[in-house]
């Protein structure tokens, strides 16, 4: 044993390393989260196998900015604003019934003076979100209980929080008016840089610089940087860390490569490393001092718990939740662990005789064992809550309707890829159009002419191919790939796309005019006359992530295509993961339906309806759209239900109008589930873009000039 505790830094990293490995696998066999072995792993008081030396302090600090910094981020902010309400009334509730209780029992039970009963009473007011990694596994950051259950917690922790600082305070004879008045300047100027200079920097930066390791490292240094000004106006970072989170949520979409690194690098090292820290503050072996201790651990346990409880369930009757989500905003908000750890160190500096300080030794050990307790109690329930949901809303999915319900099940999309400057961007587009459901929807094709240059073509699309599976690999998805060799790219597309099953294509626009003159380029109208399957074409002028708007224009009788609700979930989901408004502009009889299917099925999509008389209309639309606007425009194929005459001037109208914008054009599904390569006399696979009529019509009106 004369080796133990382990100094060795390399060690230390091992055996850490080792925890995160093992604790998953034992903890799943025994059918307990990991999170609690992680906590159970701490060594210093276990088995003394580690010392909680600097690193664990300075990792520690980082895994719990990263929880609290994750929880901003995956958290719906427009949920948040429609919640508001709920969330400062959860948030009164789970902090003030805690604070009453435990302040009454450490008063009249356990016989503690006013000031040390009103610190246990703060400590068992705030709480941390120690279960919040069960909830990112689950995708379930934005399901109104846990957006009630975060927001509550940063609020309760706030106020808890600012009454710890005043009682602090009180133990000063420098502290008065000024120092509150001061105090208030200094937190209103670091909201003010939060809401106004950061958004200001992220838009730029992630403009300008698009490299992945670059973007992850500014991302980190604005989390830090508002924690430690948070920590410079007097209060704790994981506050100043959080509300980082909510300011450059809309930046980071959910579904991103961005996003995916930041909770892949929390979630694998520091965030364990946090647990194991907390873990190695518990002794407990100061369960066996007296019946005392346990007395004191078993009532301040309860106190709390049962407080946040009461909190809980009171609020989900008054907001008519179900039971499960009272279990899970129970769950979340009844564990401490940060908040308690900060809030004791604080009482163990303040000094209230020479030589005695606010907390002990046994308030000390009692608190300390209280965390390890709610946080078993809190990750099973977050763990039971989070099965009993899903379950729900996988029952309630079959209420949906058929073709609702089709848009979402049959989908395989097929991603063409040529040029190696916009084909991330059309990888991104399609992660953002995609289910998260499903790991294994994607398709990269790059189709070459089979010609003396074939060779060489074929290597630069395996080497495109590749950098685009390590950028949707690192999204965690699985990408079939394949390098197509055709006489035709209409044809190749087309026999890939019944190879695969695929469900509908997404491709950029034809930009190079030197090497056909014609808007559709030299193979996308064979395409779409040749597929009924929904084809998104799109054009990028500036990165997806940072548009503020999507801008759609819909065609009257568009709801009675068979492609409607395809388009209009692929258009929801893209909204809803950059969090970003979308407007809508048709007909009521259209509007009215669009309306219904996002309030019932996105209802946190921000979206608007505007009367649009006439496809005429469409130039004078072209003055509202801005550079940070993307403009869709939903078209038809001719013979179809919803194609109109007024759509042939629509390649004309896009070169002046729209010049230099955000593009999607946008053909939906026309035929059902209609097979692709059935065909008759009567519907040929191939139309030009312009007739005979078209050329006509432009020779008689340039002789009239």
């Amino acid at each position: 044993m004369s080796y133990f505790p382990i100094t060795s830094p390399t060690l230390i990293f091992f055996v850490v390393l080792l925890i995160i490995l093992l604790a998953p696998i034992i903890m799943g066999k025994l059918r307990i989260p990991h999170i609690i072995g992680m906590v159970l792993a701490g060594g210093e008081h276990g088995l003394n196998v580690l010392e909680r030396d600097h690193s664990f302090e300075l990792f520690g600090k980082v895994g719990l900015l990263y929880i609290m910094f994750l929880a901003g981020l995956e958290m719906d902010m427009e949920s948040v604003k429609k919640n508001s309400k709920r969330i400062l009334w959860f948030g009164l509730l789970t902090c003030l019934v805690p604070l009453v209780l435990t302040y009454a029992m450490a008063m009249w039970l356990l016989d503690y003076s006013s000031t040390a009963s009103f610190l246990l009473g703060c400590i068992m007011a705030s709480n941390t979100l120690i279960a919040y990694p069960i909830i990112s596994r689950y995708g379930m950051g934005r399901h109104p209980s846990v957006m009630l259950s975060v927001g509550a917690s940063m609020l309760s922790l706030f106020m808890a929080l600012m009454m710890l600082a005043a009682l602090s305070a009180s133990y000063s004879k420098d502290v008065g008016i000024g120092f509150w008045l001061l105090f208030i300047v200094k937190f209103a100027a670091f909201c003010a840089f939060s809401i106004w200079g950061i958004p200001k920097v992220t838009r730029y930066f992630l403009r300008r610089y698009s490299d992945a390791i670059m973007q992850f490292i500014y991302v980190l240094s604005v989390m830090f940087l508002s924690a430690a000004l948070s920590e410079a106006i007097g209060v704790e970072g994981i506050v100043g860390a959080f509300i980082a989170g909510l300011i450059i949520n809309r930046y980071i979409p959910h579904v991103s490569p961005l996003m995916n690194r930041i909770e892949f690098i929390g979630n694998a090292i520091f965030i364990p490393y946090f647990l194991i820290g907390v873990g190695m503050l518990i002794n407990v072996g100061s369960l066996f001092e007296g019946w005392r201790m346990l007395g004191v651990v078993a009532l301040i346990v309860f106190f709390g718990t049962f407080g946040k409880a009461l909190a809980a369930y009171i609020s989900s009757i008054l907001f008519r939740l179900t039971k499960a989500e009272g279990h899970m905003m129970f769950g979340l908000t009844c564990a401490h662990a940060a908040g308690a750890i900060a809030m004791v160190m604080v009482g163990m500096r303040l000094e209230v005789a020479p030589g005695h300080y606010l907390v002990n030794d046994e308030m000390l050990n009692g608190v300390v064992i209280m965390i390890l307790i709610t946080c078993i109690i809190s990750t099973m329930m977050t763990e039971k809550a989070s099965q009993e949901i899903t379950l729900m809303g996988s029952r309630a999915a079959n209420g949906f309707s058929t073709d609702a319900s089709q848009a979402k099940k049959d989908e395989k999309v097929l991603l063409c890829v040529k040029y190696p400057d916009i084909a991330p961007q059309l990888l991104e587009l399609a992660l953002m159009m995609r289910n998260p459901k499903r790991n294994n929807d994607l398709v990269a094709l790059n189709v070459v002419y089979d010609d003396n240059n074939a060779s060489g073509h074929r290597e630069a699309g395996l080497r495109l191919l590749e950098r685009l599976q390590q950028r949707a690999s690192a999204a965690d998805l699985q990408m079939q790939t394949q390098v197509r060799l055709s006489s035709n790219i209409a044809n190749g597309i087309k026999h890939a796309f019944r190879e695969f099953g695929c469900s509908e294509i997404i491709m950029g626009m034809h930009v190079h005019t030197d090497v056909n003159p014609k808007f559709w380029g030299e193979f996308l109208q064979s395409l779409y006359n040749g597929l009924n399957r929904q084809i998104v074409l799109t054009r990028f002028v500036q990165p997806l992530n940072t548009l503020r708007r999507i801008q759609v224009v819909v065609p009257s009788r568009a709801e009675f295509e068979p492609g409607f609700h395809r388009w209009l979930e692929r258009l929801a989901r893209m909204a809803g993961n950059l969090d970003c408004r979308i407007q809508f502009h048709g007909r009521n009889e259209s509007m009215e339906l669009i309306r219904e299917y996002i309030n019932n099925h996105h209802p946190s999509v921000r979206a608007e309806y505007t009367y649009m008389a006439h496809w005429n209309e469409l130039p004078r639309l072209a003055e509202q759209i801005r550079e940070d606007h993307m403009f869709v425009v939903i078209t038809a194929r001719k013979g179809t239900i919803s194609y109109k005459t007024a759509l042939e001037r629509l390649p004309k109208e896009l070169m002046q109008h729209f010049s230099g914008k955000n593009l999607m054009i946008l053909f939906p599904d026309q035929y059902g589930t209609q097979k692709e390569e059935s065909m008759t006399f009567t519907a040929a696979q191939h139309q030009e873009e312009s007739s005979i009529y078209d050329v006509l019509a432009r020779w008689i009106n340039n002789h009239r000039k």
